[in-house]
Order: structure tokens, then C-alpha cells, then sequence
């Protein structure tokens, strides 16, 4: 006897074929949902990638500049994570959660990398990601919130690490070319374009004190490309890309970077000591808004510290009668030739000093006699 055998209808055959074609056009969907996060804070070795392509003919000498440097520069622009640390319910396991991203860059060949200090502050652990795609563990080396700069480090075993080369700030000029290199809104090693727009900016930072000479650019600076390098035509860092002004929140045709000449001073303190050594006069001042409700012009020396550089050339502390008139003060109105009217401006005037230094100081005490002063900084703590 013939075994029976089952043949499909034609309607069954068409069923089949278009549940098969839907669930085969479903697949790369549904394989991005559930791809898993991306790995934070593991080194992970890539390939390496392959050579760039040859420049096609006819490109504009400009075009040709940009994309030479960043083929230059953009290897050494890295991705900067800032984890959190959740611990689990029920389980109590801990876990990394990135809480906030942004841009830096290879400062040596050591490992340590530059960035914003406002990339970093509140993390709790951190990671870098470079050009190569392989992801690794950083620590904080120090950071100066003043100039919203800190230096990471990761471990350099087995990493062949190039070092973003370093130009000048204090020879720029307007309307000078200008490249940025970042990671906005997670999109990594963006290049974006513009000129120099202005200089001698000043801009003021959370805790209340200004960055001076503060590049400002048209490069489009988006959220994330904090602490990313500005460069300019040959491919040096001139400055580090810290804020934009917008009132979108994004990018406005307005970003600012702090200049490399201070980041060159600052960071070698900061690999050395964590901190950076900070010079001062023995003193401490009343807060500013006194001297604008007094219409005194400077900032008004409250306390001048005994044995202080400041006490052997003669200054002397705010002095009261028992109602709490004030007896004698004295007003400092320049530190090295520069008008002071604030404490930022005070600490600005001494923040390329060093401890030690003999600076002159103009005073005016008790609003009628004017005194010049050498005095020699000691070392803040």
C-alpha cells in the first residue's frame, strides 16, 4: 500500500513564503534591540586599521589642509566616559552606569590624557576610549576646576599612544583657521570647521573665577566635544574646547576653548603633583560685594597672616573700633602693574606666578595714602 503523503495547498505554500520573507526583513531590527551596551572600561585590542585612502584630484588646497590634519591629529583624539557606581537591590552586585561622555586628547606618550574638569567631576570611575575602538580603564591625576582642565591616565602596555602635537596661543590672530575634533553627542572623532572669532575672552567657571584669553571660535561645538582639542592649520592644539554659549543648548556659531599656553602650564603640574602649586600673598580678603556696597575701588584686605611675605612689607589687617567702625584698611588696586577690582582678578594676577617671586603690589590705605609694595608669594595650600 502507498504511504500517503501530504501536500500543502497552494494557499498554505503562500503563507508560509510571506511569514518566512517578514521574519527574514524583521532580523537586523530586531538584532539591534537587543544588541548588549557597549562594553565600558575593558581593553579590548583592535584591528589594526587600514591605510586612508589617496586624495582624489581636484580637491581645494583648503580641503586637502583639513583632511591632512586630521589624519594627523585625529588618532589622537580619545573618548572620555564618566561612570557611576549602582549597586543592586537585590542581588548587591555593583555595576558601572556612564553617566556623562566628552572628548580628550593624548597629551605623552605616557598615558595621560587632557580634558575639561567638567567631564570628570562626579565620576566615579572612568574610561577612555581611543581611535582604535579599544576601550580602557583611567584614573584621575589630578584636576584645576579654576581652569576646567584635568589629566586622566590609562596604562600604556602594548598601546603604541601618539601624542597630540602642542602649538602656541599667545600669536593668534583673528579670523585665523581653526579645526575642532570631538565626540558631540557620542558621535566619535568629529571634525568640525571654522575661524578664530575673537580672543581675550574671559569666562567664568562654577566656583565663582574666570579663565582669561579664552579663545572664542565658529567651529561647531556641540555637548560631548568638551575637552576636545582646537587645532589649527598645521594640526597643533591651540586651545581645548570647554563651553558654547546657546540658548538651545546646541550648537550656536559661539564656542570658546581655553588656550594651550595655559594648558601647558598647568598640566605638567598636575601629572607632577596632582594639584597645581598656586601662589598667594599671606592674605585673605573680604568677599567682593563689600567693596561694590563701600564704592571702594579694589578688593579690601581683611587679615594679613603673621610671618606672611605680605606682613614684612607692611600690610596690614582690617582694623574695627569696639562699635565696629572700621578703623584702618587697606585696598589692594594693582598686583604687577594689572588693575585689580575682584577676587578673580586677584587670583588671575598671581596665577602665572610662582612661589617666591617678588611682585609689586599697590595699595591705598585708609582711602588716602598710596603705598607700592614688593612683596614675595608664599605657596597656597
Amino acid at each position: 500500500m502507498n504511504a500517503s503523503r501530504f501536500v500543502p495547498t497552494r494557499r498554505a505554500v503562500l503563507f508560509w513564503a510571506l511569514f518566512l520573507a517578514l521574519f527574514l526583513a524583521a532580523m537586523p531590527a530586531l538584532i539591534l534591540l537587543v544588541a548588549p551596551p557597549q562594553a565600558v572600561a575593558q581593553s579590548v585590542t583592535a584591528p589594526i586599521p587600514p591605510a586612508p585612502p589617496p586624495m582624489p584630484e581636484g580637491l581645494l588646497e583648503s580641503e586637502r589642509n583639513t583632511i591632512e590634519v586630521f589624519r594627523a591629529a585625529g588618532g589622537s583624539v580619545v573618548f572620555v566616559t564618566n561612570n557611576a557606581l549602582r549597586r543592586d537591590f537585590f542581588t548587591a552586585d555593583v555595576t558601572e552606569v556612564p553617566q556623562g561622555s566628552g572628548s580628550g586628547f593624548l597629551w605623552d606618550e605616557f598615558g595621560h590624557v587632557v580634558t575639561n574638569y567638567h567631564v570628570v567631576q562626579g565620576g566615579q570611575t572612568f574610561s577612555v576610549t581611543l581611535a582604535d575602538g579599544s576601550t580602557h580603564e583611567a584614573r584621575v591625576v589630578g584636576y584645576e576646576p579654576r581652569k576646567d582642565l584635568a589629566v586622566l591616565h590609562i596604562e600604556t602596555k602594548n598601546l603604541a599612544l601618539k601624542p597630540l602635537a602642542v602649538g602656541r596661543s599667545d600669536a593668534l590672530l583673528v579670523g585665523q583657521k581653526v579645526i575642532a575634533i570631538g565626540n558631540p553627542f557620542g558621535l566619535d572623532r568629529t571634525l568640525t570647521t571654522g575661524v578664530i572669532s575673537a580672543l581675550g575672552r574671559e569666562f567664568p567657571t562654577k566656583d565663582g573665577f574666570v579663565i582669561e584669553d579664552v579663545i572664542q571660535t565658529d567651529a561647531s561645538i556641540n555637548p560631548g566635544n568638551s575637552g576636545g582639542p582646537l587645532l589649527d592649520s598645521h594640526g597643533r592644539a591651540i586651545g581645548v574646547n570647554t563651553a558654547i554659549f546657546s540658548p538651545s543648548g546646541a550648537s550656536a556659531g559661539i564656542g570658546f576653548s581655553i588656550p594651550i599656553d595655559t594648558v601647558s602650564r598647568i598640566v605638567p603640574q598636575l601629572i607632577r603633583f596632582g594639584k597645581v602649586r598656586r601662589a598667594g600673598l599671606g592674605i585673605t580678603v573680604l568677599p567682593d560685594h563689600f567693596a561694590r556696597s563701600w564704592g571702594v575701588d579694589g578688593i579690601i584686605v581683611r587679615e594679613v597672616v603673621t610671618g606672611s611675605g605680605a606682613a614684612r612689607a607692611g600690610m596690614r589687617s582690617l582694623q574695627l573700633d569696639q562699635r565696629g567702625t572700621i578703623v584702618s584698611v587697606d585696598i589692594i588696586q594693582a598686583v604687577g602693574g594689572k588693575r585689580i577690582r575682584s577676587f578673580a582678578e586677584l587670583s588671575n594676577a598671581l596665577d602665572k606666578r610662582s612661589p617666591g617671586e617678588l611682585v609689586p603690589v599697590q595699595v591705598l590705605r585708609d582711602g588716602k595714602q598710596k603705598l607700592e609694595m614688593k612683596i614675595p608669594l608664599v605657596e597656597v595650600r
